[in-house]
């Protein structure tokens, strides 16, 4: 996956679907999540700026989306469950005034896609886990400029996404690529020496592989610094989130695994950093705050004003930078192996983590038993698949494999530590 003539961001490319005044029309996909709610306040303060057409969210918060749909005047809403299509209607019923028209209602396990390609500027992809990836690849076919904040879709379809995204169409929302994005302005990919992508260390920064063995699922939830998802924070304790975000910068900018490193900055100021050939670094900061990166993928190659706090430069602070300790947090050289193996590999290793993280949260597997599950299943799948053949079903058939596999080992170690 190193043959591609461009990198997939580049800063220096404004890729601009739909020329004309007014807002930018923008589709919010997982709209009642972390990124979701965010990206809404951003537009709310921004009407000039930005108009939502459409928001998909799976449906377990209905109430939420009624009134996000409402509160924007969406034209459609999007999703997954469709079980929930009664109760979204009665809230989306009890929200509209008497003759206004209710937005169209998509539902099933296809409604975000759908979505993704209707008429708009802007697909904001905020799914979390690699469900996302058709989404993903029906933004891009369709045309729309993608603000990409699931970073599973470009780790475990690569290949696809490379075939059909036309230069400058990505926009990173992750804060640490949009960073890199950001600093990368100030070069070509010729000048780049290498890019330092930064960690907060989660909440296990300095503890010992030994000290992890007996840490809770609270523990693992409990971040430092940023308020995610539980499946996102539970990735960054184990820095499986790093280790992806390493592939993606890879895969985004067409930059060597070797040339891509990762250190630990407990105070999230500094959101990743890009050396140059020259000997100068750039670094992108702010206060750990999403809406910035967010504001990035929605306005590029615009700035939206205020769209996230500043730093009080009157006032001393620290800031810190550690080397990563990769005994304890062996996810980020795994994420490097499977990155370079391609094909099918990252496929395997996210299917892998999301069935193991889900096994930790419900009591079945220790902290430590994540990457070791992940790490057998990986070396048990191999090699098959490669970066130039990938296709859906290849993706599909990779992830229901190892989704198996981690249950089946993920029971065995839970039956073991019953018996013991």
């Amino acid at each position: 996956m190193t043959d591609a003539p461009a990198p997939l961001a580049d800063p220096h490319l404004v890729y601009d679907p739909v020329a004309g005044d007014g807002p930018k029309d923008v589709v919010i996909l997982g709209s009642t999540g972390s990124i979701g709610t965010q990206a809404i306040d951003l537009v709310l303060r921004n009407p000039t700026r930005f108009k939502v057409t459409g928001l998909s969210a799976h449906g377990t918060r209905v109430d939420l989306l009624a009134d996000q749909a409402h509160r924007l005047g969406v034209r459609t809403v999007a999703v997954a469950r469709e079980d929930v299509v009664p109760q979204l209607r009665e809230a989306l019923t009890a929200r509209y005034g008497a003759g206004e028209p209710l937005p169209e209602i998509l539902a099933g396990p296809d409604a975000a896609t759908q979505l993704a390609a209707s008429d708009c500027h802007t697909v904001l992809n905020g799914i979390t886990g690699s469900i996302g990836l058709a989404p993903t690849l029906a933004a891009l076919e369709a045309g729309r400029t993608l603000a990409l904040a699931n970073k599973e879709s470009l780790i475990v379809g690569g290949p696809l996404v490379k075939a059909l995204a036309k230069p400058g169409q990505i926009i990173p929302v992750d804060s640490e690529h949009a960073a890199l994005f950001q600093a990368l302005a100030a070069g070509t990919r010729a000048d780049v020496r290498k890019l330092v992508v930064t960690a907060s260390g989660g909440p296990f920064r300095g503890r010992t592989k030994e000290e992890l063995a007996h840490v809770t699922v609270e523990d693992a939830l409990a971040h430092p610094t940023w308020a995610m998802g539980p499946v996102i924070t539970i990735n960054s304790a184990t820095l499986v989130n790093k280790g992806l975000e390493v592939i993606e910068a890879h895969l985004l900018y067409d930059i060597p695994f070797d040339r891509i490193e990762v250190v630990v900055h407990p105070q999230s100021y500094v959101h990743s950093m890009v050396e140059f050939t020259d000997g100068s670094t750039l670094a992108q900061a702010t206060p750990p705050d999403m809406r910035g990166p967010i504001a990035i993928g929605l306005g590029w190659p615009e700035r939206v004003p205020d769209a996230a706090p500043t730093f009080d430069w009157s006032k001393a602070s620290t800031w810190e930078f550690f080397p990563l300790d990769n005994e304890a947090f062996p996810s980020v050289n795994l994420a490097r192996h499977v990155g370079e193996l391609a094909g099918t590999a990252p496929a395997v290793f996210n299917a892998a983590n999301e069935e193991c993280v889900e096994a930790f949260r419900t009591g079945r597997l220790p902290f430590n038993g994540i990457m070791e599950t992940v790490t057998r299943v990986v070396e048990e799948h191999g090699t098959p698949g490669t970066g130039t053949s990938l296709t859906v079903p290849d993706v599909l058939e990779a992830e229901t494999w190892a989704r198996a596999r981690a249950r089946e080992l993920t029971d065995r170690t839970a039956s073991a530590e019953a018996r013991a």
